[in-house]
């Protein structure tokens, strides 16, 4: 019986060459990330030796006084970077759909342009507009979902009862909801272009297919592009959120720092990891320098392992498929 031939392609030297600088780059980069997760952890170590898991649970920052946590700097963290996700999802799918589906061809490349200088604005500048306009203007929303949801733990506003009209502005100012808002539309860009990308490839013949059964193109979408880009849909999501973990400016110019557990977003005072080592790194001893390395050590493994599961979902999802009609 004859054996099936093996089939063997030869790849140019273009090609060859490629794949070199392709694999080089990525090796690089994986070398470069375990570098800094080395770093960290060896400058970290002192000060995790001296805090064990106390460091997990501690609502405290006095390394010199030896007492000192990240429990509520990483609550505060992850609040920011919720709100800011809840906030940017709608906003980027919204975008998204409209620049592939329903933009006219004139508009769409303006558009495009758009979203990705917005995505290339600094921090700093987000920052400025949100401390010295959006906060400010962004105080009656706040007193209104404090009056209608305060009974939701979540929008809760200490001392602050329904219909109040004594209160000061200021007890809704330099919170996580603000800052969630502004770090909101930092990752709003990152991710509209994610979920652009993988709409626009959805598989023509499926799209004609979905028409060609009576569809509307709203239909056509529910059933076609959304399926099709749901793993986009997540794997920007999650993009977003790992660059809203990490945000500093922006976030240290809005809010006011606290170092307890703070679970009401609508109340003033929140604190985050990358806050917390931009305002202290200066004026910290070497025992406080190897504490803040312990909480950027912290910030970097979970932002490492957001941006790990987006990349498998992104990696996972069907964009990029072609149509079988």
């Amino acid at each position: 019986m004859s054996q099936p031939r093996r089939v063997v392609t030869d790849i140019g030297p273009a090609d060859r060459a490629f794949r070199g600088i392709a694999r080089g780059g990525g090796t690089t980069v994986l070398v470069l990330m375990a570098m800094v997760g080395t770093f960290l952890a060896y400058r970290a170590w002192d000060a995790l030796h001296v805090a064990g898991w106390s460091f997990f649970t501690v609502q405290e920052w006095n390394p010199d006084g030896g007492r000192f946590g990240i429990a509520a700097i990483i609550v505060g963290t992850v609040l920011i970077a919720v709100v800011a996700v809840v906030v940017a999802l709608p906003l980027a799918m919204a975008g998204a759909l409209y620049i592939s589906e329903y933009s006219p061809r004139w508009l769409k490349q303006w558009l495009v342009t758009g979203v990705d200088l917005m995505a290339a604005i600094p921090s700093v500048v987000y920052g400025l507009w949100g401390f010295k306009f959006l906060q400010w203007n962004i105080v009656p929303l706040s007193r209104w979902l404090s009056d209608w949801f305060g009974w939701i733990p979540l929008f809760t506003v200490d001392g602050v009862t329904r219909h109040d009209p004594l209160p000061n502005g200021t007890v809704f100012t330099s919170s996580t909801f603000i800052a969630g808002l502004v770090v909101a539309l930092m990752i709003t860009p990152i991710a509209c272009s994610v979920m652009r990308e993988a709409f626009g490839q959805a598989p023509q013949g499926e799209r004609e297919g979905a028409y060609a059964l009576g569809a509307t193109r709203w239909g056509m979408i529910r059933r076609v592009v959304l399926p099709f880009g749901r793993g986009a849909v997540i794997g920007g999501t999650m993009l977003g959120l790992g660059r809203a973990l990490g945000e500093t400016i922006a976030v240290v110019l809005i809010i006011s720092p606290v170092f307890i557990i703070q679970p009401h977003i609508l109340q003033n005072g929140t604190s985050s990891v990358s806050s917390l080592i931009a305002l202290r790194f200066g004026e910290s001893s070497p025992f406080g320098i190897s504490a803040l390395m312990a909480a950027g050590l912290a910030l970097f493994a979970l932002t490492l392992v957001v941006n790990f599961l987006a990349s498998i979902i992104v990696s996972r999802s069907r964009s990029g498929a072609v149509s079988e009609v």
